[in-house]
């Protein structure tokens, strides 16, 4: 326990820093924990006897990056995106190793987590990125710790019970209704009066409900490669895919919510 806690001390503080320095620090951020993040990736689905074309991943995380602090537009996102599916495809014809199960598996790594992090790097300089960031991520971590006493208290229907199977209904719904309190307390703060109680609970119950998906949705990966954690990075935490799982799904759906709203329009 004291090396989980020491390591989210540590993560903490250099993921603060580096969001709140300056959007080129947000952006590098979030480009080196994709780039870990598709390492992790590539380098777990070898267990199935895949080898993915990590290079293609990286290559597109990078541009992404620069796009970004160039502050291009989504037809050239877009654009990248496009060509990575291309390369992708192209390593599996020309390489034997990767072959045709590994482009597969590198196109599915370049949509995620390849595409959700570049989706964050284009949040990370919008004008409601820290609205975005804070309501997302408070939301995000409080569910996940409401929902854990939430199921070990009241759990007694599973809810997905082939992916993860000490997650039940119950605890997703005290998960949940414990975002409703984050939105409230950041109403009450007076950093960001443009956001209405209304929006704040919605948007924070939106985008943990989200987050929880996300949680399910890496647990579905790591259920189909027979991992418990994608690295040990972290100690105490597993990698950083473990931790940036549910962040991936409610960051960009809080931001937009908060678009949907009329908030940085």
């Amino acid at each position: 326990m004291k090396q989980r806690v020491m390591s989210a001390i540590v993560l903490l503080t250099i993921t603060l820093s580096c969001i709140l320095a300056h959007e080129i620090s947000r952006v590098l951020f979030f480009a080196v924990a994709g780039i870990l993040c598709c390492y992790e990736y590539s380098r777990a689905v070898e267990k199935l006897e895949v080898y993915c074309a990590a290079w293609v991943m990286y290559t597109y995380i990078v541009a992404q990056a620069l796009l970004t602090l160039f502050h291009q537009g989504p037809i050239l996102y877009l654009g990248f995106m496009m060509v990575g599916i291309y390369l992708a495809m192209f390593s599996g014809i020309l390489h034997k190793k990767v072959s045709g199960r590994g482009a597969i598996f590198t196109v599915a790594g370049l949509a995620y987590p390849g595409f959700l992090f570049g989706i964050l790097m284009m949040i990370s300089v919008g004008e409601i990125w820290m609205q975005a960031l804070l309501l997302a991520t408070a939301a995000t971590l409080v569910c996940d710790s409401f929902a854990l006493f939430g199921g070990m208290a009241f759990g007694k229907h599973k809810l997905a019970p082939l992916v993860s199977p000490k997650k039940t209904w119950e605890g997703a719904v005290c998960g949940a209704l414990s975002s409703l309190a984050v939105g409230l307390v950041i109403y009450l703060l007076p950093i960001f009066p443009e956001l209405s109680l209304p929006l704040c609970l919605v948007t924070c119950f939106v985008a943990s409900s989200m987050g929880q998906i996300g949680d399910l949705a890496e647990s579905l990966v790591k259920r189909m490669i027979d991992i418990k954690d994608f690295s040990n990075l972290i100690p105490g935490h597993g990698g950083m895919f473990d931790r940036a799982d549910s962040l991936l799904f409610s960051i960009p759906t809080a931001y937009i919510v908060l678009h949907i709203a009329g908030i940085g329009v």
